[in-house]
C-alpha cells in the first residue's frame, strides 16, 4: 500500500525462520556448535559480525580452558567469522576481562593478535560504559567493556547519521567569520564518540531473561544502523537470546547465529517472534540513561 513504511511492509510477511542456515530466510539460527554452523555459511555472505563471546570464567554456557586453549578456539571461531564476512564488511568483538584470583587479563588485548594476522584493520576500540556490576575490594570495579570493531579493508561502509545523539550545545552558532551567525555543529546530532554509556542488562532491566550475560539490545542496533543497509545479513556466532538478532530484525536487516544452549535458544526464538509481532518490551535507544526524578520520559519506542 502506497505510503506504507518498508518495515510495515515487511511485518506484513510470514517470518521466516530457519533452524540450519538458508539464505532466503529472514533469520537463520542454528542450535548447535557456531564452528558447525559457520562451515554452512558461504563466503562473504555477512556485511556485519557482532557477538559477544564467551569470557572464558566458567559461567554455565561455557567450559573454563586454559588461557592457550581459549585463544586457540577463540582464533578459529574467528577465523570463520572473517571467511564468511563481505569484503566492505565489519566485524564487532564484544569482550570484558578474564578474571582470577584477582588478576585481569583483557580479552581484546589478548585476542588482538589474531584478528591482525588475518589482515583486519581496527576502526575503533569502543568502550561500553555501564554502572552497575560487581563490587571489587580489592581493586577497582569494573564498569566498563570494549568492542572492538574491524574491517577487511579501506573500502567498508559506515553512516553516522542513523547514531547521532543530540549535541550538548544545539543552538551554538559561529560568532565571527564568513559562516558568523550559522548553526556551527550538525543539525541532525552530533557523533555519539567512542564512549557508549548504555546500562547492563540487569535484573531490574525490561530486557532481562535468564541468560547472565545479555546484550542490550540498543547497543547492537547503533552498529546494525551504522555499519549496515537495509537488506544486509547481521550474523553472531555466540547467538545467546538472540539481542543480535532482534537488533538486526528490528531495522529490516537479516539475522544468522548459532546457540549452543538448548534453554537459550528456545528464549531467543521466543524473543525473534515477539520481535517480528511487535510484542517484544526493550529499551529505546533515544532514552536518557538517567532522568531527574521530577522529569518523566515520553513513551518512545516499545519499552
Amino acid at each position: 500500500m502506497a505510503g506504507e513504511s518498508a518495515a510495515l511492509i515487511q511485518r506484513r510477511r510470514e517470518l521466516r525462520l530457519s533452524e540450519r542456515w538458508d539464505a532466503r530466510a529472514d533469520c537463520s539460527f542454528g542450535l548447535g556448535s557456531c564452528l558447525d554452523f559457520l562451515a554452512q555459511v558461504p563466503d562473504g555472505a555477512a556485511s556485519l559480525v557482532v557477538t559477544s563471546p564467551p569470557y572464558n570464567i566458567g559461567k554455565a554456557y561455557e567450559d573454563a580452558q586454559s588461557l592457550d586453549d581459549y585463544v586457540a578456539n577463540q582464533a578459529r571461531v574467528i577465523g570463520e567469522c572473517v571467511r564468511v564476512l563481505a569484503d566492505d564488511g565489519s566485524l564487532c568483538w564484544q569482550t570484558g576481562n578474564y578474571v582470577r584470583r584477582g588478576e585481569i587479563v583483557p580479552l581484546d588485548a589478548l585476542l588482538f593478535p589474531i584478528f591482525r594476522e588475518l589482515g583486519l584493520r581496527m576502526r575503533n576500540r569502543i568502550v561500553w560504559h555501564f554502572e552497575h556490576g560487581l563490587h571489587c575490594t580489592k581493586r577497582l570495579s569494573g564498569r566498563y567493556e570494549t568492542i572492538s570493531w574491524f574491517t577487511k579493508s579501506d573500502r567498508y561502509h559506515f553512516n553516522v547519521d542513523p547514531i547521532r545523539v543530540p549535541q550538548k550545545y544545539p543552538n551554538k552558532r559561529y560568532f565571527k567569520g564568513p559562516r558568523a551567525g550559522q548553526l556551527s555543529g550538525n543539525p541532525l546530532g552530533k557523533n555519539p564518540g567512542d564512549v557508549w554509556i548504555f546500562p547492563n542488562v540487569k535484573h531490574n532491566h525490561v530486557e532481562k531473561t535468564i541468560h547472565p550475560c545479555q546484550f542490550p539490545i540498543e547497543l547492537v542496533e547503533r552498529l546494525v544502523l551504522s555499519m549496515t543497509e537495509l537488506g544486509d545479513l547481521v550474523l553472531d556466532p555466540y547467538m545467546g537470546v538472540a539481542s543480535s538478532a532482534v537488533g538486526a530484525l528490528r531495522h529490516n536487516r537479516r539475522a544468522a547465529g548459532a546457540e549452543l544452549d538448548e534453554t537459550y535458544y528456545e528464549i531467543g526464538v521466543e524473543r525473534i517472534r515477539a520481535e517480528w509481532n511487535g510484542a517484544l518490551r526493550t529499551r529505546p535507544m533515544d532514552r536518557p540513561v538517567y532522568e531527574p526524578l521530577h522529569v518523566k520520559s515520553s513513551p518512545s519506542g516499545r519499552a
